[in-house]
């Protein structure tokens, strides 16, 4: 039996620049997610708590948000990204902590809007918890 040999071809990946984005925050009480988008929702680059290491109830924290924010800032270097509109959603502890951490790492941010869902009496709540 004779093996064919299969010629791999390397796509090469194309940058594109991009001066203006969109940063949808994804605050969860348990992690905190970052994706940044052009204005097509093309995404450029994300991270999340956990991608950057940290682990359990510290995921949540406003400084892990902080840190989350410096990785993205990072893999959006290529594409200098300089100013962003912020989409916040969800409740956790880093909303916050991620506004502040763009503009400390040198991203312009134009406006922040909250996209937190909120439910015109949907479902049934849970039963309140006992401790």
């Amino acid at each position: 039996m004779v093996k064919k040999q299969v010629k791999k071809t390397n796509k090469k990946k194309i940058i594109k620049k991009v001066s203006h984005g969109r940063a949808y925050i994804q605050a969860t009480f348990n992690n905190t997610i970052i994706t940044v988008t052009d204005q097509n929702g093309d995404v450029l680059g994300w991270a999340s708590a956990g991608m950057v290491g940290f682990k359990g109830p510290k995921k949540a924290t406003p400084y892990a948000a902080g840190q989350v924010v410096k990785k993205v800032v990072e893999a959006l270097e290529p594409h200098g990204v300089k100013e962003v509109n912020v989409f916040v959603k969800g409740i956790g502890a880093g909303r916050e902590g991620a506004i502040r951490a763009f503009n400390a790492n040198g991203l312009q941010v134009l406006s922040v809007k909250d996209t937190t869902p909120i439910p015109h009496n949907g479902c049934r709540p849970r039963k309140r918890r006992r401790v």
